[in-house]
């Protein structure tokens, strides 16, 4: 196939050139431990996790390799499980799902989530945007964390908040039923400035199904944390 394997007690990831990325597939990346969030690609899958690595971009090398290091000790635990066990907990797995609530959907596929401050409601939120919504959700959270480490999140008004502390609000973003709309608080201060809005000093953009430009919404991002925010 021409594909670079990589292997432990089994796959444990896989390297594939595109057009625009070099991409690093984990074949049990669901099932890591990724603190450093280095996933960005595949993450709808139930198993694998995929990292696009586009020109100029670097890779944390440390984290890269706790990742390789997690892979291969979910293969050897994999491999020495006894089947019984597997049964079991693949049932008690089933059985969880059955009983677990769907989140409410509101007009336009919005999730519906307690406003709350933390990275907790804000995963709860992009876990329960709908379909390839879910993707750019978690796109836009890994950018934001990336460039801006000491980001505060929140969910308000059914919209992942971030800003920075003492400092206010910069970003937020919203699922409609064609689009996720991203709003800079600030954003006729970016340049250049976000295609959306008419108010005083709010911009925005509207992120429909495969067009979100990272290089674009990373400098935008950076910009946005290094202004004033909003305060309510």
């Amino acid at each position: 196939m021409g594909t670079p394997v990589w292997s432990h007690a089994g796959n444990v990831c896989t390297g594939e050139s595109y057009k625009h990325v070099v991409k690093l597939t984990f074949a049990r990346g669901a099932s890591l431990k990724d603190p450093q969030r280095l996933f960005n690609a595949s993450l709808e899958g139930d198993t694998r996790r995929a990292i696009d690595i586009r020109e100029g971009e670097a890779l944390d090398a440390e984290a890269f390799k706790a990742l390789i290091r997690a892979a291969v000790h979910e293969n050897l635990r994999l491999r020495t499980a006894k089947p019984k066990s597997l049964a079991r907990d693949d049932s008690k797995a089933k059985s969880s799902a059955a009983r677990a609530k769907p989140k409410t959907l509101l007009a336009g596929g919005n999730p519906r989530i307690a406003k709350a401050e933390g990275d907790a409601p804000v995963q709860a939120y992009i876990a329960a945007m709908p379909g390839w919504k879910r993707s750019i959700g978690r796109r836009l959270d890994t950018l934001i964390v990336r460039n801006v480490p000491n980001a505060r999140k929140a969910v308000k008004w059914n919209s992942p908040f971030y800003g920075i502390e003492s400092q206010g609000w910069f970003v937020a973003f919203h699922v409609y039923t064609h689009y996720v709309k991203v709003t800079f608080f600030r954003g006729t201060s970016l340049r250049p400035v976000p295609p959306g809005g008419t108010s005083k000093e709010a911009r925005w953009i509207d992120i429909r199904e495969g067009h979100l430009e990272e290089a674009q919404m990373a400098s935008w991002i950076k910009q946005a944390a290094a202004l004033p925010g909003w305060i309510p």
